[in-house]
């Protein structure tokens, strides 16, 4: 709790918009390239239990 303009609290204004502060494209970007690393690790884990069953199927 504080008043706006002092010790570090923003400003009040009337008659304007508050504006998001998330950027929507950047975000959705970094969403994309988190999934696709998110896919490629299971992938890569999925591929290594893979060869894993092999190695120990050819052991018997």
């Amino acid at each position: 709790m504080g008043n706006p303009n002092s010790d570090g609290y923003g400003q009040l204004r009337q008659g304007f918009l508050e504006l998001s502060n998330v950027r929507l494209v950047e975000e959705m970007t970094d969403l994309i390239t988190a999934q696709r690393a998110y896919e490629a690790n299971s992938k890569t884990i999925q591929t290594a239990d893979n060869m894993l069953q092999t190695v120990n199927s050819l052991k018997r």
